[in-house]
Parts: structure tokens; sequence; C-alpha cells
């Protein structure tokens, strides 16, 4: 019975080194920068006029998608101006995708 007590003593420790090691390699990877676009604000924030603006360094053009909570896609259009009408969404809290050139930054946006 002692014996048996080891064993599993000996594998909850060799699964628990492992899952730690796993977690520490995913640290170590290159960190990205945090917004991805240079500049990038967007504002207010929360939304409760039905018009969110977002601009950059750059201010080109720019694809616009926006997610609710469960991932569904409920808005994509594309912006070459700062302003984006949001008054077709109900108020909640969404993940909106910002892509400019090469680059993407994806924030939280709440509409009231």
């Amino acid at each position: 019975m002692a014996k048996n007590y080891f064993y599993i003593t000996f594998l909850l420790a060799f699964f628990f080194t492992l899952s730690v090691s796993a977690q520490d390699g995913k640290q170590l990877a290159k960190p990205q920068d945090a917004t991805g676009i240079e500049g990038l604000s967007m504002y207010p924030n929360p939304v409760t006029s039905g018009k969110v603006y977002i601009t950059s360094k750059n201010d080109l053009e720019k694809e616009i998608v926006i997610f609710d909570v469960l991932g569904k896609k409920v808005l994509q259009t594309h912006i070459s101006s700062k302003e984006l009408n949001v008054s077709d969404l109900t108020p909640g809290v969404y993940i909106i995708k910002i892509s400019e050139e090469n680059a993407s930054a994806t924030r939280k946006l709440i509409v009231r």
C-alpha cells in the first residue's frame, strides 16, 4: 500500500513539473507590442452616443471587426475617417479588432 502512495506521489510531482515548465516556456516567448498599431486611440469607451472615434499615428484606412462576448461577428466595416457608428449594437461588452496595413490590435468595447 505504501508503495502505491509513493508511485502516485511521484506521478503527481512529475505532471506538476511538466505543467510548470510548459507555462514557463510560454513566458519566454518574444514579447509583442501591446498595441500592434502605433499610437492607437479609441474613445469614448464606454460608448454612450452611438459613435466611437478611432485614431492612430498614421491615420490610414482601417478594417474594423466587432465580436460579441461569445465570439460571434456582429459588425465588419472599413473606415477611412476617425468615426465609427455603433448605434446598431445593443448595449453590452464587445471585442473590437482594428487592422491597419499589416498591424492589428484588439480592445474591449463597452456600449451603453
